[in-house]
């Protein structure tokens, strides 16, 4: 078995990153251990300090998709999903608007 990173690099790594935990911060790393920033990325997992990068959308929010979006509108009207299931194929922004639209109103006094 071969040895990638010495005791003195990895307790190295791992003080950097968990002072500025940002991708630059593995960029960094990378270039001055001389690895990939796969390798670095990979050692920090299994050190069990790596924290994955959360995705945000343009205006800032976090992701949903058009099934959960779907999924939400199923229960919130009190349908079972399976028969909404082709409201996946309408515009995102459609469908976020109505599930935001009915989440406002009591939709049982609605109903």
């Amino acid at each position: 078995m071969s040895v990638n990173y010495t005791e003195q690099q990895v307790q190295h790594m791992i003080e950097e990153y968990k002072s500025n935990p940002t991708r630059k911060t593995v960029e960094n790393l990378a270039e001055e251990l001389d690895k990939s920033i796969k390798s670095i990325i990979g050692k920090l997992s299994r050190e069990g300090v790596y924290q994955k990068t959360v995705y945000k959308t343009k205006t800032g929010e976090d992701p949903i998709t058009k099934k959960e979006l779907v999924q939400e509108l199923a229960e919130i009207v009190g349908i079972v999903y399976e028969k909404l299931a082709g409201l996946e194929k309408a515009p995102k922004a459609d469908l976020k608007r109505l599930v935001e639209t009915l989440r406002e109103e009591d939709y049982d006094e609605i109903r």
